[in-house]
């Protein structure tokens, strides 16, 4: 700034001085009161006018124009604003979207929506590369769930109602869940699986918001990485239920609410912020187990919103999926025939606990083996953490085996259903 172009102003206020002070100060009683003035410079010929300076007139100057700081969103809001009455934490919760963030990360620079924190997000979502081996899927359940998942991916363009829930029911242990999960492996399908346990909570409305935002975190998987996903709740009726006199709760009525909602509206679900046109979510399919539907609320599960599949597999499905878990044991399909026919009517779980159950004696075995019972401790625990737990070589399985496993699981089974020990307990009160 030029020196040349400064002119200061201070006043002063006049001396006061008595006739006293007057005669001894002639100086004083001339002086005049000066002013200095501090004004702004005047623009010189080689300025600029002033670039830089604030007008109040003028619109003020944006700080870039990929800043997401004076971006508007899709309804000509301020965006920031809304996220943070909306979101608790904007890169988690929002990441980047078309139309709300910097054009860097939208359009013809990626080419899509990008989100840039979702691989931070909490992992809700499976994989199942944990399931390895050849496993043996039902024809009839693979057709069900197949074709549920594809409708529903194709209802845009189908001119029919497609229901959103696909409700899958039956005897306990017949495999549902699991079936469920080798389908999604085969059809490269990355679900968010919830259970029964998570219906219920001490805050009333938090269940149901879960389930919103599952659905969302669904429907950006499809979004963000291409893939295929499905919103699955294990053992609905557990957590749903009505059984006996069961007391019916606000959670429990607010989560079927949001059920039939999803199902009525599977592309706008609102997990707490305002409404806006805009947010538009993919939909995704929605899948639930369970063994008796029938303690559900009927609303949810009627024609429209819920296509049912009761599976119980035939003795056919059952030789097929047991040949397939004794294979790598060196069972023939023959063998396997007779075990089934020699433990009829049991579940598909009873046939996986045979297995296991052969394994209880070389455990202990092993467990001598290692130094006892009283050195498990430093054996499983200690010893992990510095070198290799000592090596555990599983039992060579035999039909001999299996049967007398089988017969001793039959026998608890008995037990259970002709013991009561409420009775046992109070049999004084016979004499």
């Amino acid at each position: 700034m030029a020196l040349a172009n400064i002119s200061l102003r201070f006043k002063c206020p006049p001396l006061q001085s008595s006739p006293s002070s007057t005669f001894n100060n002639p100086l004083l009683s001339l002086r005049k009161p000066s002013s200095i003035s501090c004004s702004k410079p005047t623009p010189s010929a080689g300025d600029d006018g002033g670039k830089g300076a604030v007008d109040g007139a003028s619109k003020p100057r944006k700080l870039s124009e990929q800043s997401s700081w004076e971006v508007k969103d899709s309804e000509g809001k301020d965006y920031l604003y809304r996220l943070g009455a909306e979101s608790d934490n904007v890169n988690i919760a929002v990441g980047a979207r078309a139309g709300m963030i910097d054009d860097v990360f939208i359009g013809d620079f990626l080419g899509k929506d990008s989100d840039i924190v979702f691989d931070y997000r909490q992992k809700a979502t499976r994989s199942f590369e944990h399931l390895q081996g050849d496993y043996y899927i039902a024809p009839t359940f693979m057709d069900k769930v197949a074709v549920h998942i594809v409708k529903n991916y194709l209802a845009s363009s189908l001119n029919i109602k497609i229901p959103l829930i696909l409700g899958i029911w039956g005897g306990k242990g017949q495999g549902k869940t699991f079936q469920t999960e080798l389908i999604f492996k085969t059809m490269g399908v990355e679900p968010v699986i919830m259970s029964a346990g998570e219906l219920e909570s001490d805050r009333a409305g938090e269940p149901g918001k879960l389930i919103r935002d599952r659905y969302r975190t669904a429907s950006q998987v499809i979004q963000n990485q291409g893939k295929m996903s499905v919103l699955m709740i294990n053992d609905i009726d557990a957590g749903l239920g009505r059984f006996g006199e069961t007391q019916m709760t606000v959670n429990n009525q607010i989560v079927v609410g949001t059920l039939m909602n999803l199902a009525d509206n599977p592309t706008r679900v609102s997990i707490g912020q305002d409404w806006r046109e805009a947010d538009v979510v993919n939909r995704v399919p929605l899948i639930v187990t369970g063994n008796d539907f029938s303690k559900l609320y009927a609303p949810l599960i009627r024609e429209g919103r819920m296509e049912k599949f009761y599976w119980q597999p035939t003795r056919e499905d059952i030789v097929n999926i047991v040949s397939r878990m004794y294979e790598k044991d060196g069972i023939s399909r023959k063998d396997v025939v007779s075990i089934v026919d020699k433990f009829p009517n049991q579940a598909l779980d009873f046939y996986g606990a045979l297995r296991s159950r052969t394994y209880d004696r070389s455990i202990l075995k092993w467990v001598d083996e290692v130094g006892g019972i009283e050195s498990l401790e430093k054996t499983l625990l200690r010893r992990k953490k510095t070198k290799e737990v000592p090596q555990f070589i599983p039992p060579e399985q035999t039909v001999e085996a299996l049967m007398e496993s089988g017969y001793s699981l039959v026998k608890e089974q008995q037990l259970i259903n002709e013991t009561k020990l409420s009775k046992e307990y109070m049999k004084n009160i016979d004499d």
